[in-house]
């Protein structure tokens, strides 16, 4: 498993991360980030991460468990 993880502080509701898996990340009201699974199984750990890492501000983080 693979924890995600998302710094709300740093969230500018670029929204690259949910167009990239949109499975994992969402925005609130506000235009924030919100993370709808904190873990992923390690098939999906190559596409989170690059969703994560499409983030303008490097608000999201993926760590292996």
């Amino acid at each position: 498993m693979a924890v995600v993880k998302a710094d709300p502080g740093l969230c500018q509701g670029y929204a690259n991360c949910v167009v990239a898996a949109d499975d994992v990340f969402d925005l609130d009201d506000d235009g924030v980030v919100v993370v709808l699974r904190d873990e992923v199984e390690e098939s999906e750990k190559d596409r989170v991460t690059d969703a994560a890492r499409s983030c303008p501000v490097s608000a999201l983080v993926v760590e292996s468990s």
